[in-house]
């Protein structure tokens, strides 16, 4: 394998053009793309929702971060670091970053439904989850429809 580099064409560092494609329009294609990038704006604010109560910015004092149980500490740094990930790889459409980003919304899921007192989202909010992964599977399913065999 050679370094990119080190090569004699010019291009060979070029950063991806989604404009200059080469093969037909892939419509689920770039909507899930789109889709991603939502997601990814979504994931970066609710990492930093996140970090703002670790660090106490906008947080009343009696709703302080060393107030709360272990279980919601633990659970609200695990999401202030996850999300922010998952923003950066959901924004790139890199498969890890989509992997990231369902095992930080499944884990949502699951803390909303077994463990309510936790962080008590609500049905809206687990709905609102439950929408978000249906969306991403079925926008996934017709994506990969559309890629050639």
């Amino acid at each position: 394998m050679t370094d990119p580099s080190l090569s004699d064409d010019p291009r060979a560092l070029e950063p991806v053009h989604t404009e200059d494609r080469e093969h037909p329009a892939q419509p689920w294609t770039d909507r899930l793309v789109l889709f991603l990038r939502v997601m990814a704006g979504v994931s970066l604010l609710k990492g930093l929702y996140h970090w703002a109560q670790v660090t106490g910015v906008f947080v009343r004092p009696e709703e302080a971060f060393e107030l709360q149980s272990i279980a919601w500490q633990a659970s609200t740094i695990f999401f202030a670091v996850i999300d922010l990930v998952a923003a950066v790889g959901l924004w790139l459409a890199a498969a890890w970053g989509a992997v990231i980003w369902l095992t930080s919304l499944v884990s949502m899921i699951a803390l909303d439904l077994f463990f309510p007192q936790v962080f008590n989202g609500g049905i809206v909010l687990t709905a609102g989850e439950f929408a978000a992964l249906a969306l991403y599977l079925w926008l996934a399913l017709k994506s990969a429809q559309e890629q050639p065999a």
